[in-house]
């Protein structure tokens, strides 16, 4: 974690951090995160039907997505979310802490990073900072400056969402399958942010 904070410091990549208690989910963190002047984010850890292809996929923290269309629109065949395993061997977190932050202990860019159109106007964001008990507010130039540092590259993508009432299932508290038409509601997955 010092390794982290220590090549934001180098790289001048500029942040605020707020520390609150541990949050799994939107709604907790809607309940124990102060409110902030940044775009709330929610994040997902997926892979493809082989384990081939990873993807950490970044969305509004409200956003329902499909995970029945995203298939398709990243290109893969079926998506399921990563296991505890994959999201430590790949992003170096547990479940809980799944942030675009991450990326940063993506040394192979192995993953994908995908973040939402929508998501990407704003001018700051919300991202925990590799553990879930505090979370950092960062500019978009500062975003940008973190991702290139990483060596790696953001996919800006308009990820399909599901309407209120749609009737399809939610997705559950486990690594599900996402061939059918499902949706998430958690802050960030592997489940997290």
């Amino acid at each position: 974690m010092d390794d982290f904070y220590q090549f934001l410091a180098e790289n001048r990549i500029e942040y605020e951090r707020h520390d609150h208690p541990p949050v799994y989910t939107v709604e907790e963190a809607r309940r124990l995160v102060p409110p902030l002047p940044a775009a709330k984010t929610k994040n997902l850890f997926l892979r493809d039907k082989k384990g081939v292809r990873h993807f950490l996929v970044v969305v509004p923290a409200d956003k329902r997505v499909d995970l029945g269309a995203l298939p398709q629109a990243l290109g893969a065949n079926r998506l399921s979310f990563g296991s505890a395993d994959r999201l430590k061997k790949y992003l170096g977190v547990e479940p809980g802490s799944v942030t675009l932050f991450a990326i940063f202990n993506d040394a192979n860019h192995a993953v994908e990073l995908i973040v939402d159109q929508s998501l990407w106007h704003s001018e700051a964001f919300q991202f925990h900072p590799l553990i879930n008990t505090s979370t950092l507010v960062i500019s978009r130039e500062n975003l940008k400056r973190f991702i290139a540092k990483t060596g790696h590259e953001a996919r800006l993508l308009d990820i399909p969402s599901l309407e209120v009432g749609s009737g399809n299932a939610e997705v559950g508290k486990g690594p599900k399958r996402a061939s059918k038409r499902t949706t998430t509601e958690g802050h960030g997955e592997a489940r997290n942010s």
